[in-house]
């Protein structure tokens, strides 16, 4: 189980564009994208590759990796195929590891919040069409303070591609888009109005 060995400004953290640089041959680099693409104390990109991907969010990366996808990602990956995508990216608010939330760092890296979005940026790019970008992360937004900034600086990034966002499941009685665990794969996804929600949490 993977717990933070520290807060991320006590390591050296890759730039995005230096990640991006794959020395790994232990998996399909032809099917899967993983930055970095070995196994650290953060990760900015996990999914497969493809023409139309479907953009999940959650909130903070695990222990998930290449071949060896947590329940939550083989749920992504179902649902994203039940509606039409013909591959998946886990992508995070935040880029820390951390396989309980609690455990995140308090404060966010700055270095680490703008490598993310640089990633993010990336990630929009990949799909052929406006990407769509599926809010997946349930009540764990309310964990950190910095977390409903980063997802505004993600807003703001999305416009200038045309992003749509949506959500698939139930919303909270406090508005929060559902978490993709427990999910039917066959669940739909419904437009998701992002700046009301970041305006009312």
């Amino acid at each position: 189980m993977h717990i933070p060995a520290s807060d991320t400004t006590d390591i050296e953290v890759l730039t995005f564009e230096k990640a991006l640089v794959s020395t790994n041959n232990d998996y399909d680099k032809t099917r899967w994208l993983y930055v970095p693409d070995h196994y650290s104390e953060y990760r900015y990109i996990l999914g497969t590759r493809g023409d139309r991907p479907l953009i999940c969010i959650g909130i903070n990366p695990s222990t998930a990796a290449p071949d060896d996808l947590d329940n939550t990602l083989k749920s992504v990956e179902r649902i994203a195929h039940n509606n039409g995508f013909d591959s998946f990216i886990m992508f995070n608010v935040y880029a820390q590891r951390a396989t309980d939330p609690d455990d995140m760092e308090r404060t966010c890296n700055p270095l680490l919040h703008a490598e993310n979005m640089k990633a993010f940026e990336y990630v929009l790019r990949l799909s052929k069409e406006p990407p769509a970008v599926w809010a997946a992360w349930g009540n764990i937004i309310e964990k950190r303070p910095y977390l409903p900034d980063c997802v505004r600086s993600m807003i703001t990034l999305g416009e200038q591609y045309g992003a749509r966002w949506v959500s698939c499941g139930k919303i909270s009685k406090k508005g929060h888009p559902h978490h993709p665990l427990y999910l039917k794969k066959d669940s739909p996804l419904d437009d998701f109005d992002i700046k009301s929600y970041l305006d009312h949490i």
